[in-house]
């Protein structure tokens, strides 16, 4: 990775500078809208579907949102984090000596559960750059099969971040390649961040006559990489940022982090979004609580996420994979949220973004997922 010394500072600026380094090398996805998730996002939850979960006898939240969906699902590798790895290889190859000391030859090591490993070895590839990628046991398989498809060297760790680890120290040991973390690293943040100077841009022209931006945004998070990146965007823009997470088996770390005040370190649980099983970095969380870019961290559960994710394929014609539903599952189903925007809107209501992240899931695994739940 970049030295730490010679990366830009964490700012919007450098959000800026990092999206004209890397324009040329991903795609513009989409901003897309939906009627009926609108309508979905606007109508009260019945009260019986409030029974079982922490808001049993709450009056159902009436928010009025008009939402807008960043189609990361549509970018090169199928996934946003194709952003901070063309960034991180960019940078990297502007390193003073990297490439005079070997540094191209020996390549690049990352550890990641698909869409980092994908985005790397993708990136490595059309620099010539030979990429090693550890990836945990229990990644999709179709997502091993396209980062081997990249031209990567794949190597099998444990599931935990910290067992990831210990195999890519061992590869950069045998090897010598430079580690690319998939998202503790300020090159990361930024190059996911230029998907929030995208969206804002984009969003401009299909608000209501009148409104300038959007009143915010919701990413899914994991690591913490796109989430501190889009905030860094929409810093001094008035445009609000959340996170959102799954919250089965503690996958909600930094929402559990962000409401104590300290970072949780470790995270275990196999929640069905693979890509939000990390715990969020050090470098992300300076930015996400630290220095309160973001304002609020929520979670959601295992069947919300499922159902986000059956009504993006049913009702907007689209493939997400499970943690890219994350954040409309938290608009349509998180009562805290939803109650937020009622109290804070009013009557107007937001105009709110979020972002699908990644599309790579096959279809095998989706009617994998379909069949537990009708079994369960």
């Amino acid at each position: 990775m970049a030295d730490l010394a010679t990366c830009r500072p964490l700012t919007r600026d450098s959000v800026i500078e990092a999206h004209a380094l890397i324009k040329p090398l991903v795609h513009l996805t989409p901003v897309l809208k939906n009627k009926t998730l609108n309508e979905l996002a606007s109508t009260p939850r019945h009260v019986a579907s409030l029974t079982g979960t922490k808001w049993q006898g709450r009056t159902p939240a009436k928010p009025t949102l008009r939402l807008y969906f960043k189609c990361e699902n549509l970018q090169r590798i199928g996934a946003f984090k194709a952003r901070g790895a063309f960034h991180a290889i960019e940078r990297l190859k502007l390193e003073p000596g990297w490439r005079e000391g070997g540094g191209a030859q020996r390549g690049v090591v990352t550890h990641s559960s698909g869409n980092h490993a994908q985005a790397l070895a993708l990136a490595a590839r059309e620099s010539s750059i030979p990429a090693h990628i550890v990836m945990p046991s229990v990644s999709r398989p179709n997502k091993v099969a396209a980062t081997k498809g990249y031209g990567a060297i794949v190597y099998s760790s444990g599931s935990t971040s910290v067992e990831r680890e210990a195999v890519a120290n061992e590869v950069i040991a045998a090897t010598g390649a430079r580690l690319v973390p998939p998202y503790d690293h300020p090159d990361i943040m930024l190059g996911q961040g230029t998907m929030g100077l995208e969206f804002q841009d984009q969003a401009r022209d299909l608000l209501p006559a009148g409104k300038k931006d959007l009143d915010a945004i919701v990413t899914p998070c994991g690591g913490g990489g796109m989430l501190s990146g889009v905030a860094l965007s929409c810093e001094g823009t008035g445009i609000r940022v959340y996170g959102s997470e799954p919250e089965y088996e503690g996958a909600d770390d930094a929402k559990r982090g962000y409401e104590t005040g300290k970072r949780v370190e470790t995270v275990k649980g196999l929640t069905i979004a693979d890509g939000l099983r990390t715990p969020v970095g050090v470098h992300p969380w300076g930015v996400i609580y630290e220095r309160k870019l973001v304002s609020a961290m929520f979670a959601v559960s295992e069947d919300d996420i499922l159902q986000a994710t059956k009504l993006v394929f049913e009702r907007f014609k689209l493939v997400i994979e499970p943690s890219a539903a994350v954040p409309l599952a938290t608009a349509l189903y998180n009562e805290d949220f939803r109650a937020m925007v009622e109290r804070e809107a009013g009557e107007a209501g937001w105009d709110l973004g979020l972002v699908f992240s990644g599309g790579n899931i096959a279809m095998d695994g989706l009617v994998e997922l379909f069949a537990a739940k009708q079994q369960s």
